[in-house]
């Protein structure tokens, strides 16, 4: 079979499995769900990178780049649930048996085309965070405005400038190719257990090297992802509850007017001592002076602030908007609450299922702690296993779920800054981020994404990421080769799972190429899976740090941000206002010069 042919066939294999199971009507709903995959991922990528760049240095190439990257990091994911459904519409789950058309020829057809859409979507994934961001990024460095009006530097010369720095990344892809190529992959020498897993030991290079490179990849954003989006998760509801402090708050105009009148009375004992001449004042008095006089303007523009803040010489709409707010103020609080538990429930079967791999893994850290069946409950996974007896619904439940945790991450990158160690290199804020923090902002994202979907497939929801809604009759055959039939015996249909040692599962059984491609890393490299694995021990961690941190800590107006986007504000509209009489002026000059040159010719 073709590349052409297999993409061909996984796009219309949902209608086919509809016209089998529901007749020709279904074709169209089926096809628009896996559709569905990638239009929200596309809409997720454009409507955030839309409300953050800075319109006055906002970069065409630099928001396409970021659009694009972050959709494919998020069709990735969201394919899970479409995976499932595929996989486990061959299966009949209240008999625990294969249908009639779910032969072995047409499931081995559905994997191996599922597999080769996450093998060009992983492909994709390391190749524009490895390669594209960071070649649009020296792309976007490499601009000189004045060299390019002058017309001394052309897009050749951009181009090869960026290509220079991004051979550095293209040497990495390749080493990271090569090392995943020939390194050794884990084998079962003495027993260990792995023998649950032997399908899982690939001996195809080309599927190794791509595995170690997405495992690496994957690593790296652990560390991310246990830092940001925990602390994201933390403060989302939070504010939510709390909401976000605001200027127009009564009691920071009280303290700005507090320390106006106190900074104003200061400056007239200094001037009452000098009689109006500050040459007579010392050296350390006039110093304080001048820093009361800065201090002054900064606390009358902050005045003004707040009395715009609090409606006063504002437009109708602007009022409009503020009654708005005030009144879905308790819908939000609800919203928030609702999120709270939402994340606090999440957290209890991520914790649960840790304990669980740490508790009864088959091999240990000898597999990256690979859970052959589940032994604790999981609530979120049942949620999920449940909801997956009806295709969208689970569909839903799994975006909204990906979503959260997308906006934890996003939140907490905007909360903690991107640092180098502790030193804040970019931040983050709506209308004010540069082009170079959004690609670097993209590039984290990209990351956190890959490690969510180790997250949410293995840790979260691991039998619905692995077998969904899937069960077998577990009974014995009355003669070899006949189909088994739990009709009358509903209490002998098991749900799958990966230890399966009963024949009836093996034959009836089939796991999602998604969490074969995950635990193909995790037993290759071990060493991948075992940081997986304790990264989310750090992540529960740094959640309920984060979390005691903003139940304690008071929200506060960044005063000192607000200082200088005010302040640049002031600027940017004198800036205006001398352009626009510097033109007014030149216009003036030209009216009369041709006034001067009609009377002359009129002489």
């Amino acid at each position: 079979m073709t590349t052409l042919q297999s993409t061909l066939f996984v796009l219309l294999l949902p209608c086919e499995i509809s016209r089998l199971q529901y007749g020709p009507s279904a074709n169209v709903s089926h096809l628009g769900r896996l559709c569905d995959c990638g239009c929200h991922s596309i809409s997720v990528g454009l409507g955030f990178h839309l409300c953050l760049p800075d319109p006055s240095r906002s970069s065409p190439s630099v928001t396409f780049t970021c659009i694009i990257a972050i959709s494919c990091l998020l069709a990735t994911i969201l394919l899970l649930p479409v995976d499932v459904a595929l996989i486990s519409s061959t299966v009949s789950s209240n008999l625990g048996q294969r249908k009639d058309w779910a032969t072995d020829d047409v499931v081995e057809r559905i994997v191996f085309s599922l597999k080769l859409v996450y093998y060009i979507l992983y492909s994709l994934d390391v190749l524009l965070c490895l390669l594209v961001v960071p070649f649009v990024y020296f792309w976007y460095e490499e601009y000189d405005e004045v060299a390019a009006q002058a017309g001394e530097q052309t897009s050749a010369q951009r181009f090869l400038g960026a290509f220079k720095y991004t051979l550095s990344f293209i040497a990495i892809v390749v080493v990271l190719f090569l090392v995943g190529f020939f390194v050794p992959i884990s084998k079962d020498k003495n027993g260990h257990g792995l023998d649950f897993f032997k399908k899982l030991l690939t001996e195809n290079r080309g599927e190794r090297a791509l595995s170690f490179s997405v495992g690496l990849l994957i690593t790296i954003g652990m560390c991310l992802y246990a830092l940001y989006t925990s602390t994201g998760l933390a403060i989302l509801p939070i504010r939510l509850i709390r909401g976000a402090p605001s200027i127009s708050s009564k009691n920071w105009r009280a303290t700005t007017t507090t320390q106006l009148e106190s900074n104003r009375e200061r400056q007239r004992q200094l001037e009452g001592r000098c009689a109006g001449n500050p040459e007579l004042l010392s050296s350390k008095d006039r110093r304080e002076l001048d820093a009361l006089v800065r201090e002054e303007r900064t606390l009358i523009r902050r005045q003004r602030l707040a009395d715009e803040a609090q409606g006063e010489e504002q437009k109708f709409f602007t009022r409009a908007w503020l009654r708005i707010e005030a009144f879905f103020r308790p819908f939000k609080l609800l919203g928030g609450i609702i999120l709270f538990l939402v994340i606090l429930l999440t957290w209890v079967s991520m914790l649960l299922t840790a304990i669980d791999k740490a508790k009864n893994s088959i091999c240990k850290h000898r597999c990256g702690y690979i859970l052959g069946h589940i032994n604790i409950f999981n609530p979120i996974n049942q949620v999920f296993v449940q909801s997956a007896k009806v295709f969208p619904i689970d569909y839903v439940i799994f975006t909204l779920l990906v979503l959260l945790f997308f906006s934890g991450s996003v939140v907490g990158i905007a909360t903690v800054g991107i640092r180098f160690l502790w030193i804040r290199i970019f931040q983050i804020r709506k209308g004010h981020t540069s082009p170079q923090a959004l690609l670097l902002m993209t590039a984290m994202l990209m990351l956190m994404i890959l490690a969510l979907n180790y997250s949410i497939s293995m840790v979260v929801a691991p039998q619905y990421a692995t077998f969904g809604p899937q069960t077998f009759c577990d009974r014995s055959p009355d003669s070899p080769g006949t189909l088994l039939d739990c009709a009358d015996s509903k209490h002998l249909v098991r749900s799958c799972s990966e230890s399966g040692e009963n024949e009836a599962a093996k034959k009836v059984c089939t796991p999602s190429v998604a969490s074969t491609i995950l635990n193909r890393v995790s037993i290759n490299f071990p060493f991948f899976g075992a940081v997986f694995f304790w990264a989310q021990f750090v992540f529960l961690g740094f959640y309920l740090i984060a979390l005691v941190a903003a139940l304690f800590r008071p929200s506060k107006v960044d005063e000192g941000q607000l200082d200088e986007d005010a302040e640049e504000a002031e600027e940017e509209g004198l800036l205006a206002s001398n352009r626009r009489g510097t033109d007014s002026d030149w216009q003036d000059i030209i009216s009369r010069a041709r006034r001067y040159d009609g009377t002359r010719g009129e002489d």
